[in-house]
């Protein structure tokens, strides 16, 4: 017989610090494009060059998939705590896990396209 803690100091602490985490890297990522956008020229060409670099497509990904992952621990937890029928939660959290995935797979090909 396992004994599992239902409740407890550490219950939801990993979903709180994933908030937390994700939540820092969009700050992050919206601070920087803020700062490039008032230093960027207006012009076209200067607008391609900054946004075919590969350290901006993966820092634009990694923001994406933060993002998601954000948006998951958040709708997931939304789920479990207002909606009771097991059934009904089940397919609201599959429909959202691939709500989120087709998502992710989009944001990989207009990013990296």
């Amino acid at each position: 017989m396992v004994n599992r803690k239902l409740a407890g100091a550490h219950y939801g602490l990993k979903d709180w610090a994933m908030q937390r985490v994700t939540a820092v890297v969009m700050l992050l990522y919206i601070v920087a494009l803020i700062a490039f956008l008032l230093l960027l020229p207006g012009e076209y060409s200067e607008w391609k060059t900054f946004w075919s670099n590969a350290w901006v497509k993966l820092f634009t990904q990694l923001t994406f998939i933060a993002l998601f992952i954000h948006a998951w621990v958040g709708i997931r937890d939304l789920w479990m705590d207002y909606i009771k029928p097991f059934g009904l939660r089940l397919c609201l959290q599959a429909g959202t896990v691939v709500w989120l995935v087709a998502c992710l797979v989009y944001s990989i090909k207009v990013i990296w396209g």
